[in-house]
């Protein structure tokens, strides 16, 4: 008998997107390429997703870039999805980077090991000492609106657009990468100056537990999640961002079985969400 139809994907990116020390057009063409063995593939531009997702039977987020940059044609694209009941890769309704950053402050007022974080002027007396603390957009994104100051603080007007952190003394940043609850790889900068010059990093069942938790406390059944944390001078991981809507892979720094481990997994992941 002849076989069935293959499922169709969208593939969502845009290839043209510069970002400091990644290469996304290079990481979303193989990803492309691996998927196309299983799927029917087309890619499309993020503007121009919600006019072009009907007919498919899933669509998959990757290095999109910044939602910031394209807000309304996201949400338009948000608002179709849901209207038509498309399979989305990842799932809309994650409580991560996907929603804002709100979740640094809800986080970080339950107890989690997360950078210290606030979003109103009534609450920067919680925070811990330090020489700096971090001012940033909680829609923010590639260090969009960044900025330091030497006293914590928000201007009038601000509670509850802006997050107050900390500038935290850390030996270095690590990334825990994440299929579905699987965990794939980590990596990480040894050199804080350079945040994308990664090396392969292997974690201690104390560091999986750590990134574990997040991904648990995510509400993202199928998916890819990067857990991103740094290392404080006094050993302690705290978690940056849990990024759950287009997470940059580096799958260039990563060996071939590792590589093809992740790919491998990626693609039962969206047979699943199919299934």
């Amino acid at each position: 008998m002849p076989a069935g139809p293959r499922p169709s994907v969208l593939f969502v990116t845009d290839l043209a997107y510069e970002a400091r020390g990644r290469r996304y057009c290079d990481e979303d063409i193989h990803l492309t390429a691996r998927l196309r063995e299983d799927f029917d593939v087309a890619l499309c531009h993020p503007r121009d997703a919600a006019a072009l997702l009907e007919g498919f039977d899933t669509v998959v987020i990757r290095n999109s870039g910044p939602v910031l940059h394209y807000q309304e044609a996201y949400d338009a694209f948000r608002a179709r999805a849901r209207e038509l009941g498309t399979r989305v890769y990842n799932p809309l309704h994650g409580r991560g980077d996907m929603a804002g950053k709100q979740y640094l402050v809800d986080l970080s007022r339950a107890g989690h090991p997360v950078i210290p974080t606030v979003d109103r002027a009534a609450d920067l007396g919680s925070l811990p000492e330090a020489p700096e603390y971090v001012v940033k957009p909680k829609l923010g994104a590639d260090s969009a609106g960044l900025r330091f100051v030497r006293e914590a603080e928000l201007p009038e007007g601000e509670d509850g657009t802006m997050l107050v952190q900390p500038r935290i003394d850390f030996r270095y940043e690590v990334s825990f990468y994440f299929v579905d609850h699987d965990f794939q790889y980590a990596l990480y900068a040894p050199d804080p100056e350079r945040r994308w010059a990664l090396e392969p990093y292997a974690p201690d069942a104390a560091d999986l537990a750590f990134a574990r938790g997040f991904v648990e406390w995510n509400s993202l059944g199928h998916g890819i999640q990067r857990v991103d944390a740094c290392r404080t001078a006094r050993g302690e991981l705290l978690l940056v961002e849990l990024e759950d809507l287009n997470p940059y892979l580096s799958l260039d720094r990563v060996a071939e079985p590792v590589r093809e481990a992740f790919v491998t997994r990626m693609k039962a992941s969206v047979r699943d969400l199919l299934a």
